[in-house]
């Protein structure tokens, strides 16, 4: 996974996603965000660190329209807006954030092996925490 930074859409994984977001239709968009949500809630074995980084590009984008979420402003998020999103959302992007840091994942082993796990894990916890939070 070429990735630059620990942020949630630094690196090319969560780039391409908001890629394939902008390309899609209006309508389509809230679909591909929860398909990418439980793709990796229904994983058990093994969770391949691609889907995860969607997985966690998919939750920033919902808890950015959460009270107290942080927009998306980086260069790497989609470029074009996204509808109002459905609220069940909201606990599902927190299901998929805790199975990404469950082992076993790659993106957590990712992080742990390059020395970063620790921000990087704090980063899934404040955006967690928004999200458990709108959820109720």
């Amino acid at each position: 996974m070429g990735t630059w930074d620990i942020g949630h859409f630094d690196n090319d994984t969560a780039a391409d996603f908001s890629g394939d977001l902008d390309d899609a239709p209006q309508g389509k968009r809230a679909e591909l965000i929860r398909n990418a949500l439980t793709d990796v809630v229904r994983t058990r074995d093994y969770l391949d660190s691609h889907e995860a980084a969607v997985a966690v590009a998919a939750a920033a984008l919902v808890a950015a329209q959460c009270p107290g979420g942080e927009p998306v402003t980086t260069a790497y998020g989609p470029d074009e807006p996204l509808p109002e999103l459905p609220v069940e959302l909201r606990g599902l992007a927190v299901q998929a954030l805790d199975r990404v840091v469950t082992e076993p994942s790659e993106l957590l082993e990712l992080w742990i092996e390059g020395g970063h796990g620790e921000p990087w894990k704090e980063g899934i916890g404040r955006l967690r925490a928004v999200l458990a939070e709108a959820a109720g």
